[in-house]
Formats: structure tokens, C-alpha cells, sequence
């Protein structure tokens, strides 16, 4: 497995992705898929940004896929991002979002970031554990904030503070 930047070629399989967890998931808080369309545009925009999109490939198969960006668009925030992470159903356990995360917090230092944000559905035990485990703390709950399911959801918040590259802003 090696994680790259996406490329066009990828947006058929990111789109898949994204729409399963969309249909099956509390991973994505939106009910509609989306499209081609969105999703091409959605790149071209973190493109135009600078942020990047990564994704896990073994050879031409996207195993999943991972961005971040601003976390608010306020000046005040420059130096925090969010991010979205998501692996393909058929291949999740295998260390994927791990690898992806990884790459996610590398770059995000490299860039001279300084915080890095999750909002993962309360129910999403693997992607807590998986984001605890890596480093990052649960800074907040919402109870009930989201609907989907016919149930109420909570967003959790957590935080990594980066070790930005060459900075000095501690």
C-alpha cells in the first residue's frame, strides 16, 4: 500500500467511498449522495488551497482517502485545520486510516500548521479509538446535535497540537 496524492482517476472511487459512508454511516452527517460533479469540484478547490488529499492505493485500487482544511474560515484559525478521513468498507481493520492520519498530521506540521481538529459521530468507536490512540484528546461533546437514522447523534471534538516544521509560535 502506498499513500499518494489523489489524482482525477481517483475521484470514481473517492466518490464511491464517500457515498457508502454517506448511505451506511454516521461517518458523513449528510443523507443525499453526492456526485461526480461535487466531488471533482471538491478537489479542484483543495487544489486551488493548498490542502492536501491523499489517498491509500495498492495499485490502481483506492483503499481510502483523506483531506483536511480550514477549520473555520476567520483569519484568527490560520493555523488550524480539520480534517476527513474515510477507508473503503471492503478494506477497513487494515491500517489504512492509521497510515492516513499519519500522512494527514506529517504534512499538517510540515505546513506550518498548529492544531488539528476532529468531529466524529459519538457512535464511531473505531474512529475515536483510532484518533485517541493517535495522539489526539477529546476536547468536547455535543449531545444530540446531529439527526440521522431516525436517531439523534453526538459530535465529538478532539485536538492534536502540531509540531509545526521551522516555527516557533509556542
Amino acid at each position: 500500500m502506498q499513500i499518494r496524492d489523489a489524482r482525477e482517476a481517483d475521484l470514481t472511487a473517492i466518490l464511491e467511498i464517500t457515498n457508502e459512508a454517506i448511505l451506511h454511516t454516521t461517518a458523513i452527517w449528510s443523507v443525499t449522495p453526492t456526485t461526480l460533479e461535487a466531488r471533482r469540484g471538491w478537489l479542484a478547490e483543495r487544489r486551488r488551497r493548498d490542502f492536501p488529499v491523499f489517498v491509500a492505493a495498492e495499485g490502481a485500487c483506492v483503499l481510502g482517502f483523506a483531506s483536511y482544511g480550514d477549520f473555520r474560515p476567520w483569519e484568527g484559525y490560520l493555523y488550524t485545520v480539520e480534517h476527513s478521513l474515510y477507508v473503503d468498507q471492503h478494506h477497513r481493520g487494515r491500517g489504512i486510516g492509521k497510515a492516513l492520519l499519519q500522512r494527514l498530521v506529517a504534512h499538517a506540521s510540515e505546513a506550518g500548521k498548529h492544531a488539528m481538529v476532529a468531529g466524529i459521530a459519538g457512535d464511531n468507536a473505531v474512529s475515536l479509538h483510532l484518533h485517541l490512540a493517535f495522539g489526539f484528546s477529546e476536547m468536547g461533546r455535543l449531545r444530540e446535535v446531529g439527526w440521522k437514522f431516525e436517531r439523534w447523534l453526538d459530535l465529538v471534538f478532539l485536538e492534536r497540537l502540531l509540531e509545526p516544521a521551522g516555527t516557533n509560535r509556542r
